[in-house]
């Protein structure tokens, strides 16, 4: 019987063949990095695989180490494992992991969607035996509107807050959210949004990769006292009740995520508008994404596994479940 290409140990994902982690969650010798969210990055690895798009927000997060950056598509070899990165279309240069190894290939996803963003390259279906895939949101009532439209939407609650005398603050993850909602936003406004500074930094990082977006300004940047009423502000969820929100007179709060689907995520923090924008993929993109692979064996990990696991073993697909330490974008 052939043993799995990849295991779970208690540092994370592991292949036996290459000896290396996949967005391991404790310090190891090698790891292989999908994307620079904290709950996939982390400092302290001897060394770094990642896909070349993504180096620069590996650099911004934790700074100068020993790294080596992979095209897409490019193989390369770890031991005996043959790997390469793809698309993953989750945030810019996310990737998913393949690995052939043991006469077998399997796909590491990593966190990924199907939806159109101008952001960061698409999703590429990448054929295998086994996929490993995420489940963030992988319960049937999560299901994503059109992006653009929501942008639409956004803009429109701006010019209400401003009917209002109110600053509009949008809370959306600083790495891949906030960028998106600004490229988002090109289409249907040419009026600048101001920053936080976390935010910001994260914003410069896409600049300098070439991505359109939105003109903006940091918020430190405006007078002392200024009335903000009627801008547009992009922040942190950490910000919200902090003493950086004393600085607005009256102000709106807004929160763009996959959670705001369900109205009563919204309630309970507490904010004013919800607006569903997600950087994974939903419940009908995961079944898809499943289904044109064509892997006959697939493992959930990284989110809500019972209901995809009983929904795709119901279809014939061995499914079972990994699991990984994972925690909100930040």
């Amino acid at each position: 019987m052939r043993s799995d290409p990849v295991v779970q140990r208690r540092e994370g994902l592991y292949c036996p063949a290459g000896d290396f982690y996949i967005d391991p969650w404790r310090p190891v010798a090698r790891a292989v990095i999908t994307h620079g969210h904290g709950d996939h990055a982390r400092a302290g690895m001897g060394e770094y695989h990642v896909a070349a798009p993504g180096l620069p927000i590996l650099r911004w997060r934790l700074g100068e180490q020993r790294y080596f950056a992979w095209e897409y598509g490019q193989p390369f070899d770890l031991g005996g494992a043959r790997v390469s990165f793809h698309p993953a279309g989750h945030v810019l240069g996310s990737a998913q992991v393949r690995i052939e190894a043991d006469g077998q290939v399997w796909v590491v996803s990593g966190d990924y969607k199907r939806q159109p963003d101008p952001t960061c390259a698409p999703f590429e279906v990448v054929p295998c035996d086994v996929f490993v895939t995420e489940a963030t949101f992988a319960l049937p009532v999560y299901r994503w509107p059109d992006t653009g439209e929501v942008a639409r939407e956004i803009v429109e609650w701006r010019e209400h807050c401003a009917a209002r005398g109110e600053t509009a603050v949008l809370f959306c993850y600083a790495l891949g959210k906030a960028q998106r909602v600004l490229a988002e936003l090109l289409a249907w406004t040419d009026r600048p949004a101001l920053l936080h500074g976390a935010v910001a930094a994260g914003v410069e990082v896409y600049r300098d990769a070439g991505v359109p977006m939105l003109a903006t300004r940091a918020v430190g940047e405006t007078a002392k006292g200024a009335d903000l009423a009627g801008e547009l502000v992009l922040a942190p969820p950490s910000a919200a009740g902090s003493a950086w929100m004393r600085r607005f007179r009256r102000v709106q709060t807004g929160f763009a995520s996959g959670w705001m689907r369900i109205r009563g995520n919204r309630r309970r923090r507490n904010y004013d508008r919800g607006f569903v924008i997600s950087d994974h993929a939903d419940w009908p993109d995961l079944m898809r994404t499943v289904r044109e692979t064509g892997a006959r064996r697939v493992i959930a990990t990284h989110g809500n596994t019972d209901a995809i696991l009983r929904a795709l073993n119901e279809q014939g697909i061995a499914a079972e479940a990994f699991q990984t330490a994972f925690g909100e974008e930040n």
